[in-house]
């Protein structure tokens, strides 16, 4: 009975939208019509409201196809810059068979916690390759600390590892301060980071990522590219490991 009163609704529109679209070619309903479907339809959708429910499920689901298609067009048009920028920073075995590589902002909540997740596949797979893509865009002081992060990887790019961690990893809100702080503690100088914060290829960096970032519809932290499949939101290490096994076995993320 559900499906049927569902077809009436459906047809109802039809001819409501058709009515009021093309009146000249003979769908008109006259006022009282319009009424007396307008008011069967709402007291339907109030009565059933989870009809609601699935239309905005099936939007939903629509609108991430649209956002994983318009991804996997932009991976395909733009590789070197995503997998292979000499502005980013690699991790794990650098001449790996498979390559996540993530965007993330160092004040993100979820990045935070996606950090354990990173070490785990490195830990646990040896031929992985990670390429850390920094993404500011969580208000003016991921940017500071952006620029502070793009000056010691000039500095110090073999610490580069343990100054992620450890500004990532940290409590404290990610300001230029803390992260010079960060860097002190592993040995950087903060004349030496000055003397780099100013140095135009940091502004090249962020620059590429905020282009890629667009081009991919990334609109927040962490995202991964991971063959052709962009992947958003922190999905945990189980779901990271499937695409990554899928990768070797079929070239694809999804097999």
């Amino acid at each position: 009975m559900a499906f049927n009163i569902r077809k009436i609704i459906a047809g109802s529109l039809v001819v409501l939208t058709a009515a009021t679209a093309a009146p000249s070619l003979g769908f008109a309903l006259d006022d009282k019509q319009k009424q007396e479907i307008g008011a069967f339809i709402k007291e339907y959708l109030v009565a059933n409201p989870e009809i609601l429910l699935e239309a905005q499920k099936a939007l939903k689901a629509k609108q991430e196809q649209a956002q994983l298609e318009q991804a996997k067009a932009a991976i395909g048009d733009n590789k070197d810059a995503i997998f292979q920028s000499t502005h980013d920073v690699t991790l794990g075995n650098p001449k790996g068979d498979v390559t996540i590589v993530e965007f993330y902002d160092y004040n993100c909540g979820y990045c935070k916690r996606a950090l354990s997740d990173m070490d785990a596949i490195l830990e646990k797979d040896k031929n992985v390759r990670f390429v850390l893509k920094e993404l500011p865009i969580l208000g003016p002081d991921s940017l500071a600390a952006h620029k502070v992060s793009a000056a010691f990887r000039l500095v110090a790019p073999e610490k580069y590892g343990d100054f992620h961690r450890a500004l990532l990893g940290g409590e404290d809100r990610a300001t230029e301060e803390t992260a010079i702080a960060v860097a002190g503690r592993l040995g950087v100088k903060e004349t030496d980071l000055r003397a780099k914060m100013v140095d135009e290829s940091n502004d090249e960096a962020v620059k590429e990522a905020y282009t890629l970032a667009n081009t991919l519809g990334i609109t927040g932290t962490p995202s991964y590219v991971i063959g052709n499949e962009a992947v958003f939101g922190a999905v945990g290490v189980e779901e990271i490991e499937t695409k990554v096994t899928n990768m070797r076995s079929c070239g694809s993320t999804i097999c």
